[in-house]
């Protein structure tokens, strides 16, 4: 909505009957330059039309909710709900229900049906066509939307209760600023008059054409636009500063009325004007448009005498007006480290390639990489960054990127092993050594960890949960909750295959193959008879100890005839039918 500008409210004045073109309005208000005037009286609507374009306006246009917001304020206190005319008229005899619009056919005084608001008090029939002189009048009585007088058609001979003016200034005065104490502000008396009639004292603003007169120091002024500026101010014919406590008397500059009488100053370098009240700097010495730059002249000295100067970066010429660059980088020593360009009044510092200029020096760039901590190999990123990489079948750890762990995301790869040790490799957790030196996918799927479906994937692998368990439909290492924020947590001691590689400072590695299923029952027979074999041997090395000792032949039977390696032996033989 329009800001709203509120520029007065006029007290009631007398009023007219019959109205007449001199008649004062009841009231008045304003929105930004368009300023509207309620009058009393019966009137017919050209009897009205008449009397707003005796006064340089014309009756109201009501186009959008501001004006009609105005005619709320102007109507506040009118408790009759009077019918007032606005500038709304039927231009034809008759108007097509198809040719009516929001105006219903009807047009402003203006000449135009432009309109981005209404409000009428019936509604419309699109039965028949509107026909005869109608006119519009707005009333508060029976408005369909409160506070929003509403309109209606009214024969234009009958006679409405008033009338709505309306008039455009092309700009507008505040009301006096005045300076004084209390004891005197109540001893003064402000009218303002406008234009259209208003008369008071209590307004916001005033439009071009007002004037005011201030008892009892006898200043009167008018609103006016001063020539060549733009707004209006208060002014009046007679030169000289009146009453310095209004608007500081008028004056440009200042206002002095310590002596009785009020004067108006200058500042030192501007002399006071034909009007009293005006201020203006004395004409320059013609040496300005002589000079390139800078002029200097001694008031006191011969007005001829004069001196041009340059501003820095410049010299003057030969001729003692104009000024010349200077060619700071020919200068010895030069004013830069290493490159030097000389411009208008100045000149810009250059590094060579490979070089940063810092504070007036030309230095080498820091190396990003100086002091870093990757564990592998720092790569340089751009001018002033940088990331760490790893060598081939590594990669950075997630949350500590400078640090590398081995990495596979295939069913197998190489290991990584030592060159002078062909038999000490490792793998990625969650791979085994398979071959020497390959690397091999644990498929964690074969050892039972989920009850549900199992995806076994490289390095890991993923338990999808069923219905009939608590984390259904969840897709992650285990499908029991708490095992599963165990182990998301890094808790727990179970063996959780690939998926699940334990905490530890440095990566994890497999050093060798470790058993992923049982072994076979030939393999434990071996090892069976080579752990009795040695157990034997001990025997017999203890036997053969003891008889050098000249221990007696009979204690030696005793001790070696122990049926301790037929025991073993039949144990040893019994082991694979066990398993």
């Amino acid at each position: 909505m329009l800001r709203v500008l509120l520029l007065g409210v006029l007290a009631p004045a007398g009023l007219g009957f019959p109205v007449l073109p001199e008649a004062q309005p009841l009231g008045s208000q304003c929105v930004e330059h368009d300023c509207f005037a309620l009058f009393r009286g019966p009137a017919t609507f050209l009897a009205a039309s008449q009397a707003c374009e005796h006064l340089q306006g014309h009756l109201m246009t009501v186009r959008s909710s501001v004006a009609a917001e105005v005619i709320s304020l102007l109507l506040s206190g009118e408790g009759d709900g009077p019918r007032l005319w606005i500038g709304l008229q039927l231009p034809r005899d008759c108007v097509e229900p198809r040719h009516r619009g929001a105006l219903r056919g009807f047009q402003w005084v203006t000449g135009d049906n432009h309109t981005s608001y209404s409000m009428w008090a019936r509604p419309q029939g699109d039965e028949e066509p509107i026909c005869g002189t109608l006119c519009v009048a707005v009333s508060a009585a029976g408005a369909p939307v409160p506070g929003e007088p509403a309109w209606e058609e009214q024969q234009c001979e009958a006679e409405a209760d008033g009338f709505l003016c309306e008039f455009h200034f092309p700009a507008s005065c505040q009301p006096l600023a005045v300076k004084s104490d209390a004891a005197e502000a109540a001893s003064f008396s402000i009218t303002y008059s406008t234009p259209f009639g208003a008369r008071g004292a209590d307004f916001q603003a005033l439009p071009v054409g007002s004037s005011v007169a201030v008892t009892p120091l006898g200043v009167e002024l008018e609103c006016a636009v001063w020539p060549g500026e733009a707004q209006a101010r208060w002014v009046r014919e007679a030169p000289g500063a009146w009453a310095c406590g209004v608007e500081n008397g008028g004056c440009q500059h200042a206002c002095n009325g310590s002596a009785g009488e009020s004067r108006c100053l200058c500042p030192a370098d501007a002399a006071l004007q034909e009007d009293g009240r005006s201020c203006e700097a004395p004409a320059e010495h013609p040496c300005h448009r002589l000079c390139e730059h800078i002029c200097f002249h001694d008031p006191l000295d011969a007005p001829t005498n004069y001196t041009c100067f340059c501003e820095a970066g410049y010299r003057l010429a030969a001729d003692g007006h104009r000024c010349e660059d200077v060619d700071d980088c020919a200068e010895v020593p030069s004013p830069c480290p290493q490159s030097c360009v000389n411009t208008q009044g100045g000149f810009q510092c250059h590094c060579l390639p490979n070089y940063e200029l810092v504070d007036g020096e030309c230095v080498e760039p820091v190396d990003p990489c100086f002091g870093t901590d990757c564990e592998y190999e720092c790569q340089v990123v751009g001018r002033t960054g940088y990331r760490c990489v790893c060598a081939e079948g590594f990669a950075p750890v997630p949350h500590a990127p400078h640090r590398c762990q081995m990495f596979c995301n295939q069913t197998s790869c190489p290991a990584d092993c030592d060159p002078n040790k062909q038999d000490s490799c490792q793998c990625p957790d969650g791979y085994i050594l398979d071959e020497g030196s390959i690397c091999t996918d644990i498929d964690e799927c074969n050892n039972g960890y989920c009850p549900g479906e199992c995806r076994n994937l490289p390095g890991t692998y993923e338990c999808i949960c069923g219905p009939q368990l608590d984390l259904a439909g969840h897709a992650g290492t285990d499908c029991d909750p708490i095992q599963e924020n165990s182990r998301e947590q890094g808790g727990g001691d179970e063996d959780v295959g690939s998926g699940e590689p334990a905490v530890s400072p440095t990566p994890g590695t497999t050093a060798r193959p470790s058993p992923a299923r049982p072994l076979h029952s030939g393999v434990l027979a071996g090892i069976s008879i080579a752990t009795l074999s040695l157990v034997v041997a001990l025997l017999a090395l203890l036997c053969h100890l003891r008889k050098k000792q000249g221990t007696s032949r009979a204690e030696l039977e005793y001790k070696c005839g122990v049926p301790a390696k037929e025991v073993v032996l039949q144990h040893v033989g019994q082991m694979p039918q066990k398993l």
